[in-house]
């Protein structure tokens, strides 16, 4: 065999082989390709290294973001077929996400499919994000191998909801009524609701900054905020009136 046909042969062989690596990937052949989006930097790294081993789960890491406006960036320009997306970020949250790539999700080609992946296991984040076009909602408690499971369920077109949280959706799109609208709820944040939940369940202000990711002083901020905003003066008030609401 010459030189120039062996290169040939190599040159085919490693190109047949970079396609079917691209085809192929593990899990039983399966592939996927993903597109990260949280705001903590650590909890993607964790998510990176969990699942993101292509030759043994077949899933793909293409792109991550930390806020809105590099979401929308990232998910264009890498037309992901799945993406990990949390639901409170820099800029308007999963939700606005959801709306910006609207016209992605509705490709008949290639449609951009959408798993929330959240701290947050309340009835009005998983709603929110399932009306806006998400595929399915799970929490960060949920383990390696079944967000792999649960992503090609979504890549499949799928739903994909843990239990709990498939109790919400049922229950919220069972009724007739739209949900009534609650002014005082509406001037809080996502991430306002979010601490002010914790707090209702009684959570310490080191025990939220854990779950939350973010600082104690962070923390304080925003329960200042939420006392403010609803004209309360102490977390017992802040609890009955979370209470109230069935926001606990």
């Amino acid at each position: 065999m010459s030189d120039a046909t062996e290169a040939n042969g190599t040159a085919e062989t490693a190109e047949a082989a970079a396609i079917g690596g691209r085809a192929g990937g593990g899990a039983g052949g399966r592939h996927v390709r993903v597109v990260l989006v949280d705001d903590h930097r650590m909890f993607r790294t964790g998510v990176q290294a969990e699942i993101g081993q292509t030759a043994t789960t077949g899933v793909e890491v293409v792109g991550e973001a930390a806020d809105v406006d590099q979401a929308v960036t990232v998910i264009t320009a890498t037309r992901p077929e799945v993406v990990l997306l949390d639901v409170h970020l820099p800029g308007g949250g999963g939700v606005e996400v959801l709306r910006r790539c609207a016209a992605l999700m509705a490709d008949a080609e290639q449609p951009v499919r959408f798993l929330a992946l959240s701290v947050s296991d309340a009835a009005e984040d998983v709603i929110g994000v399932i009306r806006g076009g998400a595929r399915g909602y799970v929490t960060k408690t949920i383990t390696g191998t079944d967000l792999v499971d649960s992503i090609f369920r979504v890549q499949e077109g799928d739903a994909v909801f843990s239990p709990r949280l498939a109790g919400f959706v049922l229950d919220a799109f069972a009724s007739t009524d739209a949900p009534p609208v609650d002014e005082d709820l509406d001037r809080l944040t996502q991430r306002e609701r979010e601490v002010l939940r914790l707090i209702a369940r009684g959570y310490a202000y080191k025990e939220i900054a854990k779950q939350l990711f973010i600082s104690v002083k962070t923390v304080e901020s925003h329960v200042s905020a939420v006392l403010r905003k609803l004209q309360l003066s102490n977390r017992h008030e802040l609890t009955r009136w979370a209470t109230a609401r069935r926001l606990v």
